[in-house]
């Protein structure tokens, strides 16, 4: 198949979202499908590239920053996709189109579509779906969904990260909707060598309310008298706040907080911790989750979306809930305070993540695209 990927993130631009959009892409092309991606392009990015066998496009959006992406430039994201989308589909001729978030991708690919006779294929990854991540996207939605339903009813399948996704999807948009996990890529996997002494623990997100990582340092506080050090990757509007706090408290010896990294940084740091702190207020099905499970740390993940689908309470970690900063800190305690506890999360995460081996997931996917272009949907 020819396959025209159309995603407004798309590494190093973006964050989970954008990573399953490219280990996706580039375990189509190892099974010899032919995959173009059409992207925003950020400064100091080449325009053209090829990437794992996938060629990427990346068009002028004004996109600002790696880490964030405004309504504006979303909306210039669905302009310029349509408008090289177009072109390319002109003298390329695809198969497919599979558009990664509803919103903005959606509205690009249901135009294409429309224009070319070409179906589309519709992932949600949760921010793209009404009130799943209200403070972040309800101004949005009252703009752009009275059109929301047309481009889910146009899309020929339509994938949910989670089985949360896809329930909060169903209330605004009654189509059939099929989960397909985030994967992830053992063979790139480094090999887990967690440090002798005191336990890892590892924060890797954006730093922005959704995540909540302020919280996570507020826990830590109440447990000064355990040993433990702490790595806190990722950039946004709430990292000087968390220097702030970490180092009112004196505990900056304690705490790593060196900002932007690459997705390559985060898998190198996440070989050397032993447990993976997440206490996010929203998330689809999260790419650092589902790499920490595989690379067998213990995981404390708030209890929203997906996350559930990662944990078995008890066994590879806890969940709790959602701003709940005493469940927090008990969560880590009974992790931190036995060793034996955290050793046998460790070697429940490593049994539980075989259900996410990428392989797996692109042969999921491909299936369905295969389904979708023999029986392409109409709105």
């Amino acid at each position: 198949m020819r396959i025209l990927v159309l995603s407004h993130e798309f590494p190093p631009v973006g964050g989970g979202g954008g990573r399953v959009a490219q280990d996706l892409a580039g375990g189509l092309a190892k099974r010899g499908h032919e995959i173009h991606v059409l992207t925003a392009h950020l400064a100091g990015l080449p325009h053209e590239a090829v990437q794992d066998g996938v060629r990427v496009t990346r068009i002028p959006t004004r996109r600002q920053t790696a880490f964030k992406a405004g309504f504006g430039e979303m909306a210039r994201y669905d302009l310029s996709a349509a408008l090289a989308g177009k072109k390319i589909m002109q003298r390329w001729k695809p198969d497919l189109i599979h558009a990664h978030f509803a919103v903005p991708a959606g509205a690009a690919a249901f135009v294409l579509s429309k224009l070319s006779g070409v179906p589309y294929v519709l992932t949600a990854h949760l921010g793209d779906v009404p009130g799943a991540v209200p403070e972040k996207t309800d101004r949005w939605f009252r703009l752009v969904y009275p059109l929301t339903p047309l481009l889910w009813r146009g899309a020929a399948r339509v994938v949910a990260v989670s089985e949360f996704t896809r329930q909060m999807a169903l209330k605004h948009y009654p189509v059939p909707i099929r989960v397909i996990h985030n994967g992830v890529d053992f063979a790139r996997l480094p090999a887990w060598q967690p440090g002798a002494g005191q336990p890892r623990i590892l924060f890797a997100g954006r730093f922005v309310p959704q995540k909540n990582p302020q919280m996570l340092v507020q826990a830590l506080l109440h447990l000064k008298r355990l040993p433990w050090v702490c790595s806190m990757l990722g950039d946004g509007p709430l990292l000087d706040e968390v220097r702030g706090l970490v180092n009112r408290a004196g505990l900056g010896a304690r705490f790593s907080l060196p900002g932007w990294v690459t997705p390559e940084q985060v898998l190198a740091q996440m070989a050397q911790s032993d447990l993976l702190a997440m206490p996010s207020s929203a998330e689809g099905l999260s790419v650092v989750g589902v790499q920490g499970l595989a690379m067998g740390l213990a995981l404390t993940l708030s209890e929203v979306g997906g996350n559930a689908e990662l944990v078995r309470p008890g066994e590879n970690g806890f969940l709790f809930a959602p701003q709940d900063e005493t469940a927090l800190t008990n969560a880590l305690e009974n992790l931190l305070a036995s060793p034996s506890a955290l050793q046998s999360a460790q070697a429940h995460s490593r049994q539980l993540a075989q259900a996410f081996d990428l392989n797996r997931i692109v042969e999921q996917y491909e299936a369905l695209l295969q389904e979708a272009l023999q029986t392409p949907n109409t709105p």
